[in-house]
């Protein structure tokens, strides 16, 4: 037996429906609109930039990535840090003084 794939909505004509279901969903995407952020990529800080923010040597910010309190990346020879990781580690190195 073969099913039927009708619905019937009764004392609403097809306009109607159709601009009842536009308007609900227009509505659904103003509220998203208005809380949605937008993805900022991440900021990458050299080495002498993040010792001159934190006001250390290079010696001593090397230091730090061998103990792990930054977390440096590397590409070929370049030497980079998110500048968000940098803000955390300030934060954690803050909270444990």
């Amino acid at each position: 037996m073969q099913e039927s794939k009708i619905t019937q909505v009764h004392g609403v004509n097809p306009q109607e429906f159709k601009e009842s279901i536009i308007s609900d969903i227009r509505a659904e995407f103003e509220k998203l609109s208005k809380s949605f952020q937008p993805i900022e990529p991440p900021k990458y800080l050299t080495r002498q930039e993040v010792a001159k923010i934190l006001k250390i040597s290079l010696v001593t910010l090397s230091d730090w990535n061998k103990k792990g309190i930054l977390k440096p990346y590397r590409l070929g020879n370049l030497v980079r840090y998110k500048q968000s990781e940098l803000d955390q580690a300030l934060i954690s190195m803050n909270k444990k003084s």
